[in-house]
């Protein structure tokens, strides 16, 4: 066998299953879709308010619900079957932008009309998210779990560079309504995997029956358990300050680099995402997930991230970009993939929906915040505070790798 061909086969070992295979194309569909409306989104929230502080409300919004309610999301995905909820949630988004396309094309889209929805939207992920993450290891069993995440990463970013390239050429083209209708026609891909699946290929994981305290056991669980604590603990870190790129790279084009149309913007978006795709394939052929390689891709991340702020033209701002896209999905991949390694399966969605909290459930905090600092500096001191924390996480996790002597993570049971 070819070197091309084994590292083919190991990168992507995760498709060779029927059912993960209908699911990845459903959502790098939906995905796609996904990313257009939040271009779009955001370029709307900038033409009606002119304002920094606006577009992360806006962002925040959407993230509120995980926030105060994310692990109960996780409980109901211990609780019932995956697949269902799914069905739900994903019909449900596809309704909500449904709804955003038509209020533009009727004129009765406003600032205020744009919030609502958001936080519509972010009740939807509250359960689409963690039982979404634990849904793929039913659907390829334990030992592919880390191939699969990362691909489903790579993924998740392949949209990144699809969606917004698309998006730009329809607002100039069309207008952003059509972006929404776009996203809420997305949907229908994933429902329709979701239906062709051969349910019994499925590996269902144990559910757990309604009983009081168990929201507080999975907080403890993950408290008492050091390889799931630090890794929830940095992916907090860096979700609250470095993942706010919705915020400020509209603010980098709009206002550092003095761009009036949406496409730099998209530009931004798919430089980004064509280095998320690069990093979440290499950590797919890698997989492998280690304490040591996480500090490594967030001190990388944060380097990146800094050449990104002090990028003197925005060609340079888009090749910087792609390496930060790169180590952004490898860390999250690796996280992602830790946890799900070292969690038993009555724990999982609680487990999942910490980590969705903390990567998305952080953003209520750091979107605002970010967005009032660019509002009272500009937009690079925004993307440099990102960049000094997740370097300074990245140092704490080499600490705290030396302090436990523990080069790599044992693998307990599921």
């Amino acid at each position: 066998m070819s070197a091309a061909r084994r590292f083919s086969s190991k990168t992507f070992a995760a498709l060779s299953v029927r059912n993960f295979r209908l699911f990845f194309v459903g959502q790098l569909i939906s995905v796609s879709g996904t990313w257009m409306q939040s271009v779009a989104q955001g370029w709307l929230v900038l033409q009606l308010t002119n304002s920094s502080v606006d577009l992360g409300f806006a962002i925040a919004l959407q993230y509120l619900p995980i926030l105060l309610f994310g692990t109960y999301g996780g409980l109901v995905a211990d609780r019932h079957e995956k697949r269902r909820i799914l069905y739900f949630t994903q019909s449900s988004a596809g309704l909500l932008a449904l709804t955003l396309g038509l209020l533009m094309t009727t004129h009765h889209v406003t600032v205020d009309t744009v919030f609502v929805l958001a936080t519509l939207l972010g009740f939807v992920n509250l359960f689409d998210v963690p039982a979404r993450q634990a849904f793929v290891q039913e659907m390829v069993g334990r030992d592919l779990i880390a191939n699969a995440v990362s691909l489903n990463s790579a993924l998740m970013n392949s949209g990144r560079v699809i969606g917004p390239s698309v998006a730009a050429g329809l607002i100039a083209l069309v207008g952003t309504a059509a972006c929404f209708y776009t996203n809420a026609a997305s949907y229908v891909a994933v429902i329709f995997a979701l239906a062709l699946m051969r349910r019994g290929e499925l590996l269902p994981m144990q559910t757990v029956r309604r009983q009081p305290g168990q929201l507080r056991l999975g907080l403890k669980y993950v408290r008492e358990t050091p390889q799931l604590r630090n890794v929830i603990i940095a992916v907090a870190v860096v979700g609250t300050f470095a993942f706010n790129f919705t915020v400020t790279l509209p603010l980098l084009a709009h206002v550092t680099f003095h761009q009036k149309s949406a496409t730099q913007y998209g530009l931004l978006m798919g430089a980004m995402g064509v280095g998320a795709v690069a990093g979440g394939l290499l950590s797919a052929h890698r997989s492998r997930p280690t304490p040591k390689l996480l500090a490594l891709l967030a001190v990388s991340f944060g380097v990146s991230m800094t050449l990104v702020a002090f990028a003197p033209t925005i060609l340079w701002a888009e090749i910087f970009l792609v390496p930060t896209g790169a180590c952004s999905i490898a860390f999250l991949s690796t996280a992602n993939s830790m946890l799900q390694l070292n969690s038993g399966q009555q724990m999982r969605g609680r487990v999942m929906s910490l980590y969705t909290i903390a990567f998305l459930g952080t953003t209520p905090f750091g979107a605002p915040l970010i967005g009032v600092l660019i509002g009272a500096t500009n937009p690079r001191i925004g993307i440099l505070l990102g960049a000094i924390l997740t370097l300074f996480t990245g140092l704490w996790l080499v600490l705290v790798l030396r302090q436990s002597n523990q080069p790599s993570m044992a693998l307990q049971s599921a």
